[in-house]
């Protein structure tokens, strides 16, 4: 346990920022997966509309610098490419 005021209050600020990154990190799962659903059962609108809502969502993220603006990049372009194979 912590000894110091100092030490107490980054061990606070340790709990709030593991909290916050649990949820971008579950978030992030989340809206992938809405994509991948929607690409695996061949449904190109709800697949678009998915797709929308992952890049903005991972972009905002890359402004709450939860993720580096080329991962973020990457992921939406990965995305991207599953959206746009379906025929």
């Amino acid at each position: 346990m912590a000894n110091h005021k100092s030490a107490e209050k980054r061990a606070r600020q340790t709990i709030k920022k593991t909290e916050r990154n649990r949820f971008y990190r579950t978030r992030l799962k989340n809206i992938t997966k809405a994509v991948r659903v929607a690409v695996e059962n061949n449904d190109k609108n709800a697949a678009n509309e998915a797709l929308k809502v992952a890049n903005k969502s991972i972009h905002a993220m890359v402004s709450r610098g939860f993720l580096k603006k080329q991962t973020a990049s990457r992921r939406v372009s990965r995305l991207a490419l599953l959206v746009n194979k379906i025929a």
